[in-house]
Parts: structure tokens; C-alpha cells; sequence
């Protein structure tokens, strides 16, 4: 269905309760789970390839690489974190609401190539896994790929807390896996010690390292991290937002400090078993997977690395279709079925794949892995630019606003990010033209391209700085004050109202009370349909649904004051299901809802509500259009 400034995964928003008076222990298992998937995405198939390539090409010497990445990576999240828990918004809701609507799709485009790019990589990286396991041609292992689409709306219907489970012990297992790897292959400590030292071989390593920071500060991260944040339930007050804010931090220091030890595991296996035996030509994850047996003299240490490969690939996947879910809903205020975000998603991921391994051969993977993770870096700069500004507004944060010491480090993470990508991006232009000329197809798009991102990367770094013309409204679906005719004459039931906040709310409601008068008791039905809401039931708490929440209690207000008996009932996920279940146990004999008018592939896209509740109930049913 279409919304309009819906909360964020508003299914799971405020699902996870934490009470004030939980002790330490107690709070900080409530609070730990959001770090653990954001940092999935710190040790995916693209941070592999990026770290295998770089620990055979260069040896040691970009471990400070993955070390400044780690720390940009904690400080930035922990920016998403306070925007989420502070603001209650996740990061492209707080675009939308301060930058215009060009300047969103801009960036909303940005991010799906970004969770694209993504999944490109997890995708790749799973069927490998496969093939590496059981031998199975990597054209047919990315197809059996696209099935896994499903297990995330499997997962959903068992609660955010399930799925933390899943992929912290998806996590458990990578960490275990190569742990026993960097036993197996026993490095040089001295030769760690070294690669700390900062600096860069050659272009080739600057490549490398923008791919690095690229897969270890994923864009979509800051997404996912400032809603999956809102999954907690706390009490809006200084005190237990201060709380919070540290435990979350906590969750963050702890989770990102395993991916940062999991990824410098990968750079320091690829720097010992291939860099150190002269191999140093070692770009793809299969041609890495052949080569440690015979380098080390283990058959454990493939087996465990084609595991390990598998697990990041299947935890990667879920946290990329939650972001995905995230961005649409916050950018374009638009919710279609889970499912078919899933499949876009992963078709959009599979297309390519199958289409370079067609035209190319398996062998081109590596290289499209390593670009994939290039794509994200070159995204980044949009992404955190705009939550810095956000979590820099005194106005909306109020005495959370960042410190100015915190402000100056976020500033100059940001200028390194896009310094070092505009320095890519201009070796590689200069390259092209050397090569093609000034008038090849490729150098003149490439050109519009970049000076036109580079002057939206302008305009969002110093419009809110020049500007105090910034829309501080929420444009909620539920704004409006409906004016309903009381002049009815009814008959007594016990009736259900299904409720959206749209229109279509000022011929229900009406519809109904005709049907019931003043003796019938009214249920006032509405459902949350955000990912918080779907993953976390009516332990949501998220902005959207407490709006929702309050739009009820106006309607039951409203009503009442005419004479009529109202009661609330909140639902959550999926419209069919849970419109079917109150009417059920609010023992109605009569439900009334409104009908929207889309057919066909529409009821494809957002899904058909009134045919599933009308096969689940035995009461009339009172359609109104």
C-alpha cells in the first residue's frame, strides 16, 4: 500500500520492551541484537574479496586500513544510533523530511544501487560457497540463491528477536571459522605489528582500500542501525535515553570490534598463506579457497572457509532486505508486499551475476565483487553527510546533540570518504580518456554523472547550514481532521471498523454507526503494517504506531462525544491476518471496511485485504467505496 511518512520498520518498532528498573545484566541482553545485524554487513562476501585481495596483493600493509575503517565505522553508527533512539527517525525518513523531493530521489536512487551492489555481493558469495561445498556450477548456485529470498518472511513471523538469534550465531560461526584458520596458518607477529603503519604501495592499493572502507562502512548499515534501534521500547525520558543511547553503544563497540577481528583474520590468512608464498595474484574467493590446501597442508581449513563463506552470504542477505524495506518506505513513503521487495532485491542482484558469468565466464566474479564493494564507497558520502547534519540540529536533539569534539571527527570522516573517492573516481576518468578519447560514450556519461553528484554533494552539506526554511511537519497519512456527519439513525450492534487514516475512513466510519446506533458497542480496528510492526507484533513502539495510536484515540474522542461507546484495537503486520483475528475476539457481528479501488497487478504490488478477511470471517461484511 501506498504511506506517507510511515515509521520506520514500523512492524517491529518498540517491540522489545526495556524496563527501567531491569538491572545491568538484565538491560543489556534486552538492548543487544541491532549491532549484531548491522554487523553482518562489516563481514559479507565483499569484505572477503576486498581483504583476500588485499592480503595477497600487499601483504600486511592495509591492516590500518580495516582498522581506520572499524573506527569511522563505530563512530558513524553510533550517529545512526542517537538519530533513531533521540529523533525516533530512521535516516532516509530525516532526509525526506529536510531535503526536497529531486534531492530525495537522488539519494533514494543512490541507496538501492548501494543495497544492490550489496546483495550483488551476497549473492556471489553464497553461490561460491555452494559451489566450493558441493561442487555445484556457480551459474546454478546463483539461482538457488534467489530462494532464499523467502527465509527472512519466515523469519519475520517469529519476532525481531529471533532473528537477532539467527544471525548472531550465523556471526558465531564465521568468528569460529577463522579463528581456526589463523591458527592453521600461523602468522608473523611482527608482520601485523607492521601493517598499522598507514600508507599506500601504489594506486592499485588505493583501489583496494576504497574497497575496504566501502565494505566495512556500508551505507545501507546507517540506514538499518538508526531503525533497527527503534525495535526498543523505552521511557522518553533524559534519563532512559541517556541509558540507551550507552547501551546501544555498548551493543555497537562489542559487535563491530568481532566484524573488525573477523575481517583482519580474512587479510591476515591471504597475507600468510598467498602474499608470504609469492602469490600474488590471488583476486577471487574460489581461487583462494583452491589454493590453501596445497599452501598450508590443511583439507580443514578449505571446509571451514567455504562455511564461513555461506553463513556471511545468508546473514548479509536479510539485513539487505530489511534496509531495502527501509529506504523505499522512508524516500518514497511506498509499502508493497515483503515478499516482492525481496524478490526486486534479489533479482535486481541475480541480473548481473548471471549476466557476467554468461558473457564472461566465472572467472569475472572476482573482480565484479571487489567493484561492488567500490559502488558502496562511492555511495557513502551521501548517506552520512545528511546524518551528520541531523544529529547535529540542536532544535531537534535537543541536550543530545553531538559534542563539538564528535561533530570535527564526523566532519573529517566524511571529507576522507570523499576525498578519497573523488581521487578514485579522477584516476579512473583519467584512465578511460587515455584509453577511449574525450568522446567515448562511456567518459561523456560518466561525466554528467559525477558533476551532477557532485553538486547534490554540495547542495547537502550546506543547505541546512544557509537555510532555516527546513519542513520540521511529518506528513502522516493520519493528519487530517475528518469531519463526520452525526445526524444517523442505526440499529444495535456489537460492529468492527477497519481504519486506515485515509479517506476512505470518512465513509466507514459513517457506514457503520448507521448500522449500529447509539446501543452498539464500535471497535476501532487499525493495523501497523511496518517492518517493526511485522517483526515484532504489539511490542512496536514505534513513531508511526504511536501516531497511530493517538489518530484512534482522536476518532474515539470524536465518537463518543456523539453518544456512542468506542473501544481501540491496535493491530500488527499483516492486514489480513490481524483485521480477521480482533473482529474474531472482539466477538463482532458485523465488520465494515473501506475499498480502495486497485485490482489486479495492484493487488499484486499491495496486496488484497478484504477477499483474505472475507474467507477468514463468518460475520457480514459491509464493503463501502
Amino acid at each position: 500500500m501506498s504511506a506517507q511518512n510511515k515509521a520506520s520498520l514500523s512492524e517491529v518498532h518498540s517491540s522489545v520492551d526495556v524496563k527501567s528498573g531491569m538491572s545491568f545484566r538484565k538491560k543489556l541482553f534486552a538492548f543487544i541484537g541491532p549491532a549484531y545485524l548491522v554487523s553482518v554487513g562489516y563481514m559479507d562476501p565483499g569484505n572477503w574479496a576486498t581483504d583476500i585481495e588485499g592480503g595477497s596483493k600487499y601483504g600486511y600493509s592495509l591492516i590500518w586500513v580495516l582498522l581506520l575503517s572499524n573506527l569511522m565505522a563505530l563512530l558513524l553508527q553510533s550517529l545512526s544510533v542517537r538519530l533513531g533512539v533521540v529523533r525516533g527517525r530512521d535516516l532516509a525518513q530525516a532526509s525526506r523530511e529536510l531535503y526536497p523531493k529531486f534531492i530525495n530521489y537522488f539519494l533514494y536512487a543512490l541507496a538501492e544501487i548501494a543495497i544492490a551492489a550489496c546483495d550483488l555481493a551476497e549473492v556471489l558469495g553464497m553461490a561460491i560457497g555452494l559451489q566450493l561445498l558441493f561442487h555445484i556450477p556457480l551459474f546454478w548456485g546463483v539461482i538457488i540463491c534467489a530462494f532464499d529470498t523467502f527465509i527472512l518472511l519466515l523469519l519475520l513471523h517469529y519476532g525481531i528477536r529471533k532473528i537477532e538469534a539467527f544471525i548472531i550465531t550465523l556471526v558465531a560461526i564465521i568468528g569460529l571459522a577463522f579463528f581456526a584458520q589463523v591458527l592453521i596458518v600461523q602468522p608473523s607477529m611482527s608482520n601485523i605489528a607492521g601493517g598499522f603503519i598507514p600508507g599506500f604501495a601504489d594506486d592499485g592499493a588505493l583501489y583496494i582500500a576504497i574497497a575496504i572502507i566501502g565494505a566495512t562502512v556500508m551505507p545501507h548499515n546507517l540506514y538499518l542501525h538508526s531503525s533497527l534501534v527503534q525495535t526498543r521500547k523505552i521511557e522518553r525520558t533524559p534519563k532512559e535515553i541517556k541509558r540507551a543511547l550507552k547501551f546501544n553503544f555498548l551493543d555497537s563497540t562489542i559487535a563491530l570490534n568481532i566484524a573488525f577481528f573477523v575481517n583482519m583474520s580474512i587479510l591476515i590468512v591471504a597475507a600468510t598463506a598467498f602474499f608470504m608464498h609469492g602469490q600474488k595474484d590471488v583476486s577471487d574467493i574460489r581461487q583462494a579457497h583452491l589454493l590453501l590446501t596445497p599452501l598450508l597442508g590443511s583439507t580443514v581449513a578449505p571446509v571451514l572457509f567455504a562455511i564461513a563463506l555461506i553463513c556471511a552470504g545468508q546473514s548479509s542477505t536479510i539485513t539487505g532486505t530489511l534496509a531495502g524495506q527501509i529506504v523505499m518506505e522512508g524516500y518514497l513513503n511506498l509499502r508493497i508486499a515483503p515478499w516482492l521487495r525481496r524478490v526486486i532485491t534479489r533479482l535486481i542482484a541475480i541480473a548481473p551475476a548471471l549476466l557476467v558469468i554468461y558473457i564472461s565466464g566465472e572467472d569475472a566474479t572476482g573482480p565484479l565483487l571487489v567493484f561492488s564493494q567500490v559502488i558502496l564507497s562511492l555511495q557513502l558520502g551521501f548517506a552520512v553527510i545528511p546524518l551528520i547534519h541531523f544529529v547535529s540540529d540542536k532544535e531537534k536533539m535537543g541536550e543530545f546533540v553531538i559534542s563539538k569534539l564528535i561533530k570535527t571527527l564526523a566532519w573529517i570522516c566524511a571529507l576522507v570518504i570523499v576525498l578519497l573517492n573523488l581521487k578514485m573516481v579522477g584516476n579512473e576518468l583519467q584512465h578511460w580518456v587515455l584509453e577511449n578519447g574525450w568522446g567515448d560514450i562511456k567518459v561523456i556519461l560518466s561525466l554528467v554523472f559525477v558533476i551532477i553528484s557532485i553538486v547534490i554533494l554540495i547542495y547537502i552539506s550546506i543547505a541546512p547550514l544557509i537555510t532555516n526554511k527546513i519542513d520540521r511537519t511529518v506528513n502522516l497519512p493520519h493528519k487530517k481532521d475528518l469531519v463526520i456527519d452525526d445526524n444517523i439513525i442505526m440499529n444495535p450492534k456489537r460492529v468492527a471498523l477497519a481504519l486506515d487514516f485515509t479517506d476512505a475512513d470518512l465513509n466507514v466510519i459513517p457506514q457503520a454507526l448507521r448500522q449500529g446506533g447509539k446501543n452498539a458497542t464500535y471497535y476501532l480496528i487499525h493495523i501497523s503494517e511496518t517492518a517493526n510492526a511485522q517483526l515484532l507484533g504489539k511490542e512496536a513502539g514505534d513513531y508511526e504506531t504511536e501516531v497511530d495510536q493517538e489518530n484512534l484515540s482522536k476518532y474515539k474522542s470524536q465518537i463518543e462525544s456523539w453518544g456512542y461507546t468506542c473501544e481501540i484495537k491496535m493491530g500488527y503486520g499483516r492486514p489480513r491476518k490481524e483485521i480477521s483475528r480482533i473482529a474474531r475476539e472482539c466477538n463482532a457481528d458485523l465488520l465494515v471496511m473501506g475499498a480502495h479501488g486497485h485490482k489486479g497487478f495492484k493487488d499484486l504490488i499491495f496486496g488484497s485485504t478484504i477477499d483474505a478477511v472475507r474467507h477468514n470471517l463468518t460475520i457480514p461484511i459491509l464493503v463501502v467505496r
